[in-house]
């Protein structure tokens, strides 16, 4: 066996003696354990996930849904650029969400606003749907729809090539469509991209970097 378990351990004695896990010598990918656990991946605020090694084509179309929930008003959601300017990104700022494309001929952006100032980042669960098609985007949260107009209807293909980092992205990384640095704190479940008949679920334990993240469970509230 050469990956860690996804349990909580606790009360471990050797020889009659128990264990001090309060005060380890060195310590790993170990997060505490509660008693309240929901379904999904809990990022602390530190780091990211980095998923497709081999880099992530948007090209013309991807649809991306999503769940989250947080009480931080900043956080990276998603990114996946290039070396040049194509890219996309999701982000919370201010307690709004934007959707950023850029196909090359410069950034468009498409942002929620909630109604109240930080309805959507009061810890409860929130569902986020971005849509690139060709040179049109848009974004629906909890099944209400925004868009915005595209002028550069010319330019269609996100011609993207590096990985997708969800929750932030290393410090030596660029990423074009992102505003913040802010690494996302809360938690993440069902991340799905869609490019026409191909639907793709994520699973965030087989990331091949994973930095602050928890894949296999979520605090049951903010401790």
């Amino acid at each position: 066996v050469t990956h860690s378990i996804p349990a909580c351990i606790g009360s471990m004695t050797i020889n009659g003696k128990q264990l001090d896990n309060e005060s380890p010598v060195s310590i790993f990918a170990v997060n505490k354990c509660y008693e309240i656990v929901q379904e999904g991946t809990f990022f602390d605020g530190s780091g990211f996930a980095a998923l497709v090694r081999e880099g992530y084509k948007v090209r013309s179309d991807v649809n991306i849904t999503l769940e989250f929930r947080t009480t931080a008003m900043h956080g990276i959601l998603l990114g996946v650029s290039s070396a040049k300017v194509d890219a996309i990104g999701l982000e919370i700022v201010h307690g709004k969400v934007l959707f950023h494309v850029n196909n090359g001929a410069g950034r468009i952006t498409v942002t929620y606003e909630p109604r109240g100032t930080n309805s959507l980042c009061d810890g409860k669960w929130h569902k986020l749907q971005a849509n690139k098609s060709k040179h049109n985007i848009s974004l629906i949260i909890d099944g209400n729809l925004v868009h915005t107009d595209n002028p550069y209807v010319q330019s269609t293909s996100a011609d993207t090539n590096n990985p997708i980092y969800v929750g932030g992205y290393p410090a030596d990384v660029k990423q074009n469509c992102l505003t913040s640095k802010s690494s996302f704190r809360g938690c993440l479940r069902n991340l799905v991209l869609t490019k026409g008949q191909h639907t793709e679920l994520f699973d965030f334990s087989r990331a091949f970097d994973l930095r602050g993240v928890f894949p296999h469970s979520c605090p049951g509230a903010e401790h």
